[in-house]
């Protein structure tokens, strides 16, 4: 396809079935009014848009009483957000193939968090806990969190919500030369006290909204339930975007 002489490039649609978005907040709102505008536009396929937030009042659910999102199917889910993830990723990834998690920047490590409590689940009689990492990462910015969560950036500076993180970052000028997640497999791999990894890659898929596939982080669980069917163990979980990450280590006893 060509306009005035040039050659311009046609996506094809972001095709999904449920898209979950954590906070019906600043954030949240802002993600689905991207995904809503992304649907009329038709850069979206999805069955659904289900906004996560335990405030009815919440700013979603006004933008939902003044119709703010159109005919795009956008709803609210009144509920905590642990609540409502445990359930729904328990069905498993074949049930969750094709659906996504839009996490918050401010959120807690949730995924982390529900791998914690399936373990808990699976083996009431072991210690199943998060432990602090043993090295510290080897990015520019780095926190240790009293939880023992472990939060990571390449950036020294405060990045823009709506950042899709472009081969050129937008605030350096040149080359964006790093990705967490080969960063954290590698920091993984260094690490003999590990029996594993699984990373939550947060991607850009559209409108400058970044999505989790859901069936990733249900399969996890079946990789973790398999590494400590043989005894003690220790993963490294880590949800990440290419600049940006949460990470803990999941151990079983």
């Amino acid at each position: 396809m060509t306009s005035k002489g040039q050659d311009m490039v046609v996506r094809a649609p972001v095709v999904a079935g449920q898209v979950i978005v954590i906070g019906g907040g600043c954030y949240g709102s802002w993600y689905a009014g991207q995904l809503a505008r992304a649907w009329h536009r038709g850069a979206l396929q999805v069955d659904d848009i289900v906004v996560v937030d335990q405030d009815p009042g919440c700013r979603v659910a006004g933008h939902l009483a003044e119709a703010t999102y159109g005919a795009a199917p956008v709803r609210l889910v009144v509920d905590r957000w642990l609540d409502f993830l445990s359930p729904w990723l328990a069905e498993g990834p074949e049930a969750r193939a094709g659906d996504a998690i839009v996490p918050s920047p401010l959120m807690p490590h949730l995924l982390l968090d529900w791998l914690v409590g399936q373990a808990r689940g699976r083996s009431p009689t072991r210690t199943v806990a998060v432990q602090p990492l043993a090295t510290v990462p080897p990015t520019p910015w780095e926190r240790a969190a009293p939880d023992a969560r472990h939060y990571v950036s390449f950036a020294t500076w405060t990045c823009p919500v709506n950042c899709i993180e472009p081969a050129r970052c937008p605030h350096t000028r040149g080359p964006r030369d790093w990705s967490m997640p080969e960063t954290v497999r590698a920091m993984a791999a260094a690490d003999t006290t590990l029996d594993g990894a699984v990373i939550f890659h947060c991607e850009h898929r559209t409108y400058g909204v970044g999505m989790v596939d859901a069936a990733t982080v249900a399969e996890a669980d079946r990789q973790v339930a398999g590494w400590s069917a043989a005894g003690p163990t220790r993963v490294l979980v880590g949800t990440v975007s290419h600049c940006h990450g949460a990470l803990g280590v999941l151990a079983i006893d």
